[in-house]
């Protein structure tokens, strides 16, 4: 598999305001240890040097997270203000996530709800973990949904797992990997939800695969390759597919499009009852904005 470097940055998507790139399995995003010295925000650097902010920490503000083994679709805005305008679509849920991963085992229903609330795990050893609600040691549990649909059957080096889509409808830490682990079927090559047994796999088997947000004057849209393929990697052997990822995008594409509408209404009139002038309005989404950038996992 390629290694990450400075140079391999693959941008989907650059406008004056946002770069989306692809973010490499093998590579965080950013890191305040000295010998961290690939890292997305790096790249960028190394890439765009007069788009760096000398204002923030890392010269870019991500609009999201992707942990250090996840690669994929990564939201980068290029000014405060463009990072706020994202803040709100984030915190108003129109955002529209779509992830692709292989998980251990057969997994019997063909879509399903995971709902389970995930809190942080304060278990000596396994504090760098989440957690489901219900498990010792679990604090803080806060209300969690992730849409699972199976796309493929098929085996990995010669165990049984399945290819799925899935849709994060909240946005916890870990959220996609506890919860896959928490019904029995963990991501392939997660080292962390395995207990340190899985580690047989170059790479966690987890990849942001679709990002839609929808800004007032600005859509973005991206899909990345599927990086989950027998042709790039031999050990993937895929059976017959349940359904299409084409035909499940088609369907997660269309739906926000009626939500948005409705958001939007419910907005100005939530806008029209209260009747804050609009400097304090300015100042409240400034505040929540700092609050939100704040509570960013860095893994």
């Amino acid at each position: 598999m390629e290694p990450a470097s400075l140079e391999n940055l693959r941008v989907l998507y650059h406008s004056e305001d946002y770069i989306v790139v692809n973010k490499h399995w093998d590579i965080r995003i950013d890191s305040k240890m000295w010998y961290e010295t690939q890292t997305v925000q790096r790249q960028l650097k190394h890439r765009f040097p007069e788009l760096a902010d000398p204002g923030t920490y890392y010269g870019f503000r991500f609009c999201h997270q992707l942990d250090f083994s996840t690669s994929g679709a990564l939201c980068v805005a290029l000014s405060k203000a463009a990072a706020g305008r994202a803040y709100r679509c984030f915190r108003d849920r129109l955002v529209s996530k779509a992830y692709l991963a292989l998980v251990r085992g057969t997994v019997a229903e063909e879509k399903m709800t995971l709902d389970f609330a995930i809190g942080k795990n304060r278990t000596e050893g396994l504090t760098h973990m989440m957690c489901v609600e219900g498990t010792e040691g679990c604090d803080n549990p806060k209300p969690s949904q992730t849409v699972l649909t199976v796309l493929e059957y098929g085996s990995y080096d010669g165990d049984p797992v399945t290819k799925v889509l899935l849709q994060p409808l909240t946005g916890r830490t870990h959220q996609l990997r506890v919860h896959c682990s928490s019904v029995g079927h963990p991501i392939v090559g997660d080292y962390t939800y395995s207990l340190r047994t899985d580690s047989g796999p170059y790479r966690m088997m987890l990849h942001s695969y679709l990002l839609r947000i929808p800004l007032e004057h600005e859509l973005i849209q991206v899909t990345t390759p599927d990086p989950f393929l027998p042709s790039l990697d031999p050990k993937w052997t895929p059976q017959p597919c349940v359904q299409t990822l084409e035909s499940l995008v088609a369907d997660i594409l269309t739906r926000p499009l009626q939500e948005e509408a409705v958001g939007e209404g419910r907005r100005s009139s939530k806008e029209e009852r209260r009747g804050f002038p609009e400097e304090r309005e300015k100042h409240r989404d400034r505040e929540q904005c700092v609050q939100w950038l704040c509570e960013w996992p860095l893994d």
